[in-house]
């Protein structure tokens, strides 16, 4: 079947195809992975890099949280290599 239908049939609703519909699958699931990240990225290097909460960031807590993002990354990146190697 080439196309998928967004509303019961006879309702006018507008139809996509296959490939719009797993293309608007793909962004909504990058969306909320990049989310997913970002929330775990703060929670976990905000904990560990911040001592004193402030308006601004020291200079010991700005390299902290650079190093724990750019560890995060990596890691996320070595599991994901794992996985998919693994197939």
């Amino acid at each position: 079947m080439d196309s998928f239908s967004t509303g019961s049939s006879g309702s006018g609703s507008p139809q996509i195809s296959s490939n719009e519909f797993m293309d608007q699958m793909k962004v909504q699931l990058a969306q909320a992975y990049a989310q997913e990240f970002l929330e775990t990225v703060r929670g976990k290097c905000f904990e560990k890099c911040i001592t004193k909460p402030g308006s601004s960031l020291g200079g010991s807590e700005s390299s902290c949280i650079s190093r724990c993002v750019d560890r995060y990354i990596e890691a996320t990146g070595i599991v994901g290599r794992a996985l998919f190697s693994s197939r």
